[in-house]
């Protein structure tokens, strides 16, 4: 038996229906952050799936130092609010930084911790401080068994919950591997987990100055991931990718996504 997590009227782990967060990378303006809303509500509608909206204010960790890092903190958080405001869909954020937290805290109803930046112990302190659920994503570098105690971190500063997330773990030089058995084993140390299906596709560096990616293998992976027994998935879209300003080789087309959600429902259908 695992933790739930309550995201407003959301509710992630056991055998609660497999949630969707879904959105852009990062914030580009708001014409595309509402292209992409406007979109994931007429697909909440028509499956009748929980969704909850993401988005970055902030692209913090860039291959390039020219790479695209965002329009502003303040003025990401307001457009991402916004959707809010107008669909009605929970919100997550990255949060890079322990100054970030509250603030980020104050518009998202679920912070998230950088892959990168699972280990910073301050970091996860600050976000668990401000009573939010904290989806801590697994580095590329960390075992599964020993994500528990980034948990702990969290839970011990009074956060409202803690999920993990798995995108994948580094192989070689350029090239990430996703390892179907941290799922279960995340989940056995008592937390929801949640599958992110862009990032595990990614090719780090492997673009020269961005990083490059296979978006081929996100519906393949996706679809292992909820027969594996994933509590929700995690799926970057954007309304045209090769354009897209922050992960142009991972995120998937939007035109896409019904598809591959309808895919993984009949999946999970099949195991309940």
């Amino acid at each position: 038996m695992k933790n739930i997590v309550r995201i407003e009227n959301i509710v992630i782990g056991n055998d609660y229906p497999l949630a969707f967060i879904l959105g852009p990378c990062v914030v580009e303006d708001r014409e595309m952050l509402f292209t992409v809303a406007k979109k994931l509500i007429k697909i909440q509608k028509q499956l009748d799936i929980p969704v909850i909206f993401k988005s970055s204010y902030k692209k913090a960790n860039r291959t390039s130092d020219t790479s695209f890092i965002g329009i502003g903190m303040d003025e990401a958080l307001k457009m991402i609010g916004e959707v809010k405001n107008e669909f009605g869909f929970p919100l997550i954020t990255d949060v890079h930084t322990e100054a970030e937290c509250a603030a980020a805290a104050e518009v998202v109803d679920i912070l998230q911790i950088p892959a990168f930046l699972c280990r910073q112990t301050e970091l996860l302190r600050a976000a668990g401080s401000t009573g939010k659920p904290v989806n801590i994503k697994k580095g590329q570098f960390m075992a599964p068994e020993n994500m528990k105690f980034q948990a702990e971190k969290v839970l011990n500063a009074g956060s409202g919950g803690v999920i993990f997330t798995e995108r994948g773990t580094t192989f070689g030089y350029n090239d990430l591997v996703v390892d179907m058995r941290s799922i279960p084993v995340m989940q056995s140390t008592g937390y929801p987990v949640v599958f992110d299906a862009t990032h595990s596709v990614q090719v780090p560096g492997g673009a020269t100055e961005i990083t490059g990616g296979r978006p081929e293998f996100v519906a393949p992976l996706a679809k292992a991931a909820v027969a594996a027994g994933c509590d929700a998935l995690f799926i970057e879209t954007h309304p045209d990718p090769p354009r897209a300003k922050s992960d142009a080789g991972s995120q998937l087309a939007l035109d896409k996504l019904q598809d591959v959600i309808r895919e993984v429902i009949l999946i999970r259908d099949a195991l309940t």
